[in-house]
C-alpha cells in the first residue's frame, strides 16, 4: 500500500515509517520544502497548498503534522502556534484527500479533549472536557471530519505521553538525571501513556481496520504521573524526592501546568481493545525497558 504521511520526520513519524516500511508498505513523505528524494512531495500547510496529485494512488494518509506542546511556556503567541499548525495542516490535509478520493484518512488528535477528569474512566464516548487543549482538539477533530465523504473514513488518534527518546518523556529524563525528579502535584493524577512502538503500532491499526471516529491511543495498564516520573528516575538510577506543589507549578506555567502537569485522565482504550489491537508493551515497565534496549 502507499502511504502518504505528514509529520513524518517526527517522533512518531519516523517509527510509523519503520514499520510501514519493514511490511512493505511505501511511504512518501510530505515535506515543507522543495523536494530531494524521490519518496517526498513538497507542500505548504500555511498556505494551504497540496498539490492533490501527491496523494494520488495513496491507500492511506496519515496526519501528524502539529507545532509541539511540550514547549513551555505558553506564551499567547505559542497558543496561537500550537492551534494554527494544527488546523492549518489538517484542513490543507483534508482537502486534498477529498479531491484525490483517499479511502483513510487516519489523524493526529490527544487526550486533552477530555479536560481533567478525576476519579473518570475516559472512553471514546465520554463527554469532551473544557481547557485551552479541549478547545484546540475540538478544532482539529473538525477540521479533519471535513476530509470524510462516501468511501473515505476518518480516524482520529486522541494520544497522551508517548514513551520514545524525545518528545514529552525528554524533560522528564533531564529532570532525573539532574537529580530533581519528584512529584508533580501531588502524583497521584493519572496520566495516559503508550509506548512509542504501540502508538507506531496502533497507527498502522487504524490504516487497516474499519475504526472511525475518536480512537483512545494508550496503554492498557494506567499510571499515575508519580509512578511514571519515578519509574524514570529509577531507570537513570537517580533519587525521586524533590516535590513540585501544584501552586508554584501553576504560577509558573499557568495553563500549561493545569492542562499538562497536573490533569488527572485515566484513558481507556476502549475501541483499541474492541477491534482486537494487541499491545506489545502492557505496562509501564515494559515500556521503560523497551525504550532502554532502544
Amino acid at each position: 500500500m502507499r502511504i502518504v504521511i505528514a509529520g513524518a520526520s517526527g517522533l512518531i513519524g519516523t517509527e510509523l515509517t519503520r514499520q510501514l516500511t519493514e511490511r512493505g508498505d511505501e511511504v512518501v513523505r510530505l515535506v515543507r520544502r522543495a523536494a530531494r528524494t524521490l519518496d517526498e512531495r513538497a507542500w505548504d500547510p500555511a498556505s494551504g497548498d497540496l498539490d492533490p496529485a501527491a496523494l494520488a494512488g495513496a491507500g492511506a494518509v496519515v496526519n501528524l503534522a502539529g507545532a509541539s506542546i511540550s514547549r513551555l511556556p505558553w506564551t499567547r503567541a505559542r497558543k496561537d502556534g500550537i492551534l494554527k499548525s494544527r488546523i492549518d495542516a489538517t484542513a490543507t490535509i483534508a482537502r486534498g484527500v477529498r479531491a484525490a478520493g483517499v479511502p483513510v484518512l487516519v489523524n493526529g488528535s490527544a487526550v486533552g479533549i477530555y479536560g481533567s477528569r478525576p476519579g473518570e474512566r475516559l472512553t471514546e464516548v465520554s463527554q469532551e472536557g473544557e481547557g485551552f487543549l479541549a478547545d484546540v482538539v475540538r478544532s482539529w477533530e473538525a477540521a479533519a471530519h471535513a476530509a470524510a465523504q462516501p468511501g473515505t473514513r476518518v480516524a482520529l488518534a486522541r494520544t497522551g505521553v508517548v514513551i520514545g527518546d524525545g518528545g514529552a518523556v525528554k524533560p522528564l529524563r533531564l529532570l532525573a538525571r539532574l537529580g530533581v525528579a519528584g512529584p508533580l502535584g501531588s502524583g497521584r493524577q493519572h496520566w495516559p501513556w503508550i509506548s512509542l512502538h504501540d502508538e507506531a503500532s496502533a497507527l498502522v491499526h487504524l490504516i487497516d481496520h474499519g475504526l472511525e471516529g475518536p480512537v483512545n491511543l494508550a496503554g492498557p495498564t494506567p499510571a499515575t504521573a508519580g509512578e511514571l516520573v519515578c519509574a524514570i528516575a529509577r531507570d537513570e538510577k537517580r533519587p525521586y524526592w524533590l516535590p513540585a506543589p501544584a501552586s508554584l507549578l501553576t504560577l509558573a506555567l499557568g495553563d500549561a501546568a493545569r492542562e499538562l502537569l497536573l490533569a488527572d485522565q485515566l484513558q481507556v482504550p476502549a475501541k483499541l481493545i474492541e477491534s482486537g489491537f494487541r499491545f506489545r508493551d502492557r505496562t509501564l515497565a515494559d515500556a521503560l525497558a523497551a525504550l532502554r534496549a532502544s
